[in-house]
């Protein structure tokens, strides 16, 4: 699975944020705040000083690696991760990225842009949009993918459950991308953040059921 090589990578990266995360921190007054946390309208709601906000998407973005790279080590049946490194390797990916976006939507602030798009949905399209398009190459195993009694317990219910709602996350990501560029309203945007998280989950969950009562009958 080589996650030598992607810690080593993921390591790089938070580097580079680090570094970014001071050059910004520097350039402002020595008392600024800057937002670590967004509602569903997009309303800041919470602050830090700017080196504190702009440095903590480094270090998650680093212990999320640690995290991704330990679990074929701890995985009780080793080939079934293995089986889903494409899955694996894209969600660690994308949370890369979704952490990178997370602090240029921080530095945009302090630095003053203006007119940007929505940095953090497009992050989470992205992350969204790479699960969706590995999710049907995944097969069963305790740590990725859709893992309900009736997936982990059927093989064939597992392939069908996760080729359905790779298609359903897949479409989620793109509207989430899309919808990063769009002048919409904060109603809309929390309804909508809210529509497209939670269709991807609970539908494919719904579903890997119904495959399990047909069986059943």
């Amino acid at each position: 699975m080589n996650a030598g090589r992607l810690l080593f990578r993921n390591f790089l990266i938070a580097g580079s944020m680090i570094c970014f995360g001071f050059w910004v921190a520097s350039g402002l007054e020595p008392n600024a705040r800057l937002p670590i946390h967004w509602n569903a309208r997009g309303d800041a709601d919470r602050f830090a000083p700017a080196a504190a906000a702009l440095l903590w998407p480094a270090g998650a973005s680093a212990l999320f690696g640690l995290l991704f790279a330990s679990l074929p080590s701890v995985e009780p049946f080793r080939r079934r991760l293995e089986s889903s490194t494409h899955l694996w390797r894209s969600i660690w990916i994308g949370t890369m990225f979704l952490m990178a976006c997370l602090q240029l939507m921080i530095a945009a602030l302090g630095l003053g842009w203006q007119r940007t798009p929505d940095f953090l949905l497009i992050g989470l399209g992205v992350l969204m949009v790479l699960i969706g398009d590995t999710l049907p190459k995944s097969r069963p195993n305790f740590f990725v993918g859709i893992r309900t009694p009736w997936t982990l317990g059927n093989t064939d219910i597992w392939i069908a459950t996760h080729r359905f709602g790779g298609k359903i996350m897949l479409g989620a990501g793109c509207a989430t991308l899309l919808m990063a560029f769009l002048p919409i309203s904060p109603e809309a945007r929390a309804a909508a953040i809210i529509f497209l998280l939670v269709i991807p989950v609970m539908v494919p969950m719904l579903y890997s059921w119904l495959l399990w009562q047909k069986r059943a009958l």
